[in-house]
């Protein structure tokens, strides 16, 4: 017969605290998941604010240009922004991507002419009907 070599106490008890996890452990692992989920949500939230403001100066950038283009080809400027559109300058008038609408759009009209006083000035620009800042702090109207 074999001599048979009854385990410790000690040995005992380390196998039972290696079969899991204690509380702290647990509080450490959830705590540092809970730190990185914030900061990824903080990163995500200002990627959407960012590519929101480079699709605001797409936008105003092309119809901008769409306006100065009118201008070139008649020789005034166009009476609204749907007559871009009517006329083919541009497909259709972007959305605002703050105010997530087409009809926000704030149009400046052109200074009155001096030769034609009765004539109506037209839209010599456009800005963002948003209430919102930018992450640099300036108003997106101001744009």
């Amino acid at each position: 017969m074999r001599n048979r070599v009854r385990p410790d106490a000690r040995a005992v008890a380390r196998q039972v605290d290696s079969r899991g996890w204690t509380l702290i452990e647990l509080m450490v692992v959830v705590s540092l998941i809970t730190v990185l989920a914030a900061i990824a949500m903080a990163n995500y939230r200002n990627a959407v604010i960012v590519a929101q403001e480079a699709t605001l100066r797409e936008d105003l950038f092309r119809m901008r240009d769409a306006i100065d283009q009118y201008y070139a080809d008649k020789n005034k400027y166009p009476d609204s922004l749907e007559a871009l559109v009517t006329d083919g300058y541009l497909r259709k008038i972007p959305e605002d991507p703050f105010t997530r609408s087409a009809d926000t759009w704030q149009a400046i009209p052109a200074e009155p002419d001096p030769a034609n006083p009765t004539a109506e000035p037209g839209v010599y620009d456009v800005k963002s009907g948003s209430d919102k800042s930018s992450i640099a702090g300036t108003p997106y109207a101001e744009w």
